[in-house]
C-alpha cells in the first residue's frame, strides 16, 4: 500500500512529536520523527556529534535505556521557516516528573526537513546554557567563545 498521507505535514507536528517521543522515552516513536540517512546529525548536550540514522538511533536507545521518565518544555522558540526546511532555536527546560527539582536548562536548535513523507528532523543540536562566571573570576580569565 503506497503512503499518501504525511505523518507530519507540518514541522511543528513533527517537533511536537519529537519532544513527545522523549518524554515518553519511546524510541521507535523517535526514529519516526527522524529523516532516514547518513546526513542527520544529533548532539545531546556536552556530547559528540553523532552523524547517520544508525549513530543518532543508538543515542536515543541509550538515553531511553535509563528508563527516567522526563518532562520537557519547550520556550523562547525562534523560527525560520522556507519551503522545504524548517529551524526552530528553543530552550528546553527538563525535568523529572514527581520529584521538586530545579529544571535543567539547554539550548537546542532542530531544523526539520520536507521528505516525500512528511516533516522530518535532520539535525538536533542541544548544548548546555552559558555558565556565569564566578564572582572572583577577573576579565582576564573569563572563557572566551570560539565562534
Amino acid at each position: 500500500m503506497p503512503r499518501t498521507r504525511k505523518l507530519f505535514p507540518t514541522p511543528d507536528d513533527a517537533e511536537s512529536a519529537f519532544y513527545d517521543a522523549f518524554e515518553r522515552a519511546d524510541l521507535a516513536a523517535m526514529m519516526v520523527v527522524w529523516a532516514e540517512g547518513e546526513d542527520v546529525v544529533c548532539v545531546h548536550p556536552s556530547g559528540p556529534r553523532l552523524a547517520g540514522f544508525e549513530q543518532v538511533r543508538e543515542s536515543w536507545m541509550q538515553i531511553f535505556a535509563s528508563n527516567v521518565k522526563l518532562s520537557v518544555r519547550v520556550t523562547d522558540a525562534c523560527r525560520l521557516d522556507g519551503p522545504s526546511v524548517a529551524v526552530r532555536s528553543v530552550v528546553e527546560a527538563i525535568t523529572t516528573p514527581g520529584t521538586e527539582s530545579t529544571p535543567q536548562f539547554v539550548n537546542a536548535t532542530n531544523v526539520y526537513v520536507l521528505t516525500d513523507a512528511g516533516w522530518r528532523i535532520a539535525v538536533h543540536h542541544a548544548s548546555p546554557p552559558e555558565q556565569a562566571p564566578p564572582p572572583e573570576a577577573d576579565e582576564e580569565e573569563l572563557p572566551h567563545t570560539l565562534h
